[in-house]
Order: structure tokens, then sequence, then C-alpha cells
């Protein structure tokens, strides 16, 4: 009974009789948490003012009590449960011819998605004493290293099967960098990353990758082709890259992608989506479109068992920010609620031309949080160093932070005298 209770419903069945004998079986067990006896029925048959029904129950009921002492109950629970889930995905299909006429497939697909779950999940929870020998085996968490030695540090070792990680930065900062170099990183430790991109076509994706494995610009991949080839050969891990154009794909369209690669023996073991802003969600405003598009993602990271790692617009006023915090995520808070860790990335004028950035941990649900690291970014050659503020590196690229007027008025000065070194050659 306790198996069923919670799906089983007495709209469900045609007949009258059968209504009020589930409905009344049902409450009677929420309300006293065991099945009503014989005799209970009977008070409650005699409680009837429906003679016709009254009597349709009692001959229902003369029926099942005959079958009471089966033996193979377990059948009867599966049979149980195959009817109230094909049940449902009629009351779905029904729910859906008013959705069709107006087009919404998305929502369509969603309802009967859910349909298909429904009595699926009969994982009652953890038995929190019995359980301390399979809770101690499985306590540490089997997480993906981001190759970043302070973040993963911050994050008990990176992001594990079923999270969700975000990369915050406006616009030109660098957040595919961010996704690629995680990605470079697992692909150089053997795994298998897919890379979902939204945005930049999957050759130009591809070529971004070639400048992170040689060190050689984009720009420049053409003139050392060979080079490049020898060193990508020696990867050991596998990458897939995978285009949707913007605003065309949803979280079920990287599901179903996910289903046919699995089908063709490719089971990733990190997942990027660049970005999640610019996925097709369901819904009228903005910021409950946002919130259901980040619900779904970490469902799907909690689906496949993989960890998700996506990125976010912040807000134009960050662009200038030192330190980009939560209230400078674009559009909805609701997307640091939903993630498991988010990382900010920050990068004035000056930072670009130094090739410096600052890190800094928004929410980390695995340890602390509100620290910010020093780091060096050239995104000339897709090269990602984050330090420890402490250590020489750290203090070194502060230093240039902290003194960023004065190196830019250097390095502007040196681009100077170099133009009018050039020029003399003209005179």
């Amino acid at each position: 009974m306790q198996t069923i209770s919670d799906i089983l419903k007495s709209e469900y069945f045609d007949s009258d009789a059968n209504k009020w004998l589930v409905g009344t079986i049902i409450g009677y067990f929420l309300e006293y948490k065991t099945s009503p006896t014989l005799d209970v029925m009977k008070v409650k048959i005699d409680e009837m003012d429906n003679e016709i029904l009254q009597v349709s129950v009692v001959d229902n009921l003369k029926e099942s009590w005959r079958n009471r002492e089966s033996t193979d109950l377990k059948f009867v629970q599966e049979q149980t449960i195959e009817f109230c889930r094909n049940q449902v995905i009629k009351q779905a299909i029904m729910d859906s011819v008013d959705l069709l006429e107006v087009g919404q497939y998305d929502q369509i697909k969603k309802i009967v998605d859910e349909a298909m779950k429904a009595g699926s999940d009969r994982d009652l929870g953890h038995v929190y004493i019995e359980g301390i020998e399979e809770r101690l085996t499985k306590s540490t968490r089997d997480t993906i290293a981001t190759g970043w030695d302070p973040i993963d540090e911050v994050m008990d070792g990176g992001l594990g099967k079923g999270e969700l990680g975000v990369v915050v930065a406006p616009a030109g900062i660098g957040k595919t960098w961010c996704l690629q170099s995680m990605g470079a990183n697992s692909v150089k430790k053997e795994l298998t990353v897919v890379h979902y991109t939204l945005e930049l076509n999957q050759e130009y994706v591809g070529l971004r990758y070639d400048t992170i494995f040689s060190g050689t610009p984009t720009a420049n991949i053409k003139f050392y082709k060979d080079e490049v080839k020898k060193k990508i050969s020696q990867l050991k891990g596998h990458l897939l890259i995978k285009y949707f154009p913007t605003k065309s794909a949803t979280v079920q369209t990287l599901s179903s992608h996910l289903k046919q690669i699995e089908l063709q023996g490719i089971i990733p073991d990190l997942v990027l989506v660049d970005y999640a802003d610019i996925l097709r969600g369901i819904g009228t405003e903005k910021r409950h479109i946002l919130e259901n598009i980040y619900e779904d993602l970490r469902g799907l990271a909690g689906e496949y068992e993989v960890p998700i790692w996506t990125a976010s617009q912040a807000n134009r006023s960050s662009l200038e920010e030192e330190i980009i915090d939560a209230s400078k995520v674009a559009e909805a808070y609701s997307k640091v609620m939903i993630a498991d860790f988010v990382v900010s990335v920050s990068r004035k004028v000056e930072d670009k031309i130094a090739n410096t950035s600052r890190f800094h941990v928004i929410k980390n649900r695995f340890g602390i949080d509100g620290v910010t690291f020093p780091a060096s970014m050239n995104t000339n050659i897709g090269k990602i160093q984050i330090y420890e503020s402490t250590t020489q590196s750290g203090q070194e690229v502060q230093g240039k932070m902290d003194n960023s007027q004065e190196y830019l008025r250097k390095q502007l000065s040196q681009k100077h005298q170099q133009f009018e070194k050039d020029m003399e050659g003209f005179e």
C-alpha cells in the first residue's frame, strides 16, 4: 500500500464503485497509516446514501476480498504501477491538445516526459543509521577537476556528478575560454567531454581548442598545421563539439542528443553548455524562463550523472567592476540559487592589456565562498592560470592589477615608441 498510495488516484477509474473504493481506502491509509479492515469497510459502506452505488461497491469488494491472499503481490504491484502510468500518460495527451493548437511543442514534450516517469522513482530515501556503511563508503564525491588548483581546492576536488557550475562574466571577457579551458583539462586527463555551443560555430570552437592544446594563436594555426596536428594526435581523451543555433535548442534538445550519442557508445564525463542564457526556454517572463532553464539543466546533470558547466551573462554595469558579485548576475538571481558552484570573472580594460583577471567565488556548496583569486588570462593563446594570492605568481599578478594605471601608461608608451621607430624608415 505504501508503494502505490502516492500514485494511485480514484479519477483513474471509470467505474463509480471503483472510484469510491480507491478514494476510501487511500484516504483511510493516509490518515491512519494502515490499510482498512473488512469491518472498517462495512462501516464506511453503511454510511453511503446511494443504494445503487452501495450494491456495486459491495460486489466489487467481494471480488477483491476473494483474491486478498494472492501470493504474487509483486506482480500485482507492478501491474498497478503500470496502470497508473498509462492513466497519467492518457491524461497528459488530453492536456496537450490545447497546447498543440498553439504550437507549444516543448511544453507538450515536457508534460509527456513527466508522465512517462510516473511511478518510476520508488526510492523512499536514505535510512540514516542503517545506511552508515554505505554512506561512509561513498563519502568522497566523484569529481572532475577544473585544472585550476585554487578553484579545485575550494570545490573539494572539482564539480561532481549531477552538479551544475556557472561562470559569470560580462560580454567579451572570456566565458567561452574559461569553459574550454576546463574542457581541455579533462581531455588531457583522458576523459570524454561534450561541448554544446550556441553562439560560435563548432569548427571555430574546435580551432580555439587547437589553440589551447598547441599554444598557437587561432589566427596563426593555418601556418603551423603540422605542429598543431602532432600535439593534438597525442591527446588520449575525447571531445565532441555540437552546435545549435542561438535560441533554437532547449534542455530537452540537449537531452535527446545525449541519448543519441549514448547509443553510439559516447558516455560523457563532462558536459559544457556555452551558454545556458541563450537556450530556448518555456514561459513568458524572461526571469522565469531563465529559472526554468537552469532548473532543467541541473536536472539534466542529475539524470545523466554528469557534471555540467555553463556560463551566464553579467550586467553591463559590471564591465569595469573589480569584483563581480551575485548582484551583478543578469536577469535572474535564481540562477545563483539553483547552481552548485558560481564563479565570476572580471577584466577591466587594463586587465586585458596586462593579461590579468580576477576570479571571485560567488557561491560554493562544497566549501568557502566570497574569496577572490588573481589570475593571468591570455586569450590570444587560450592560457588561463589562477593563483593563490599568497604565492609569488599571485602577488606578481596582483601587483600588476594594483598598479594597473601605471602599467597601462607604460604599455602605451612602449607602443608609441615602437610606432615612431617603425615610421622612421618612411621619412
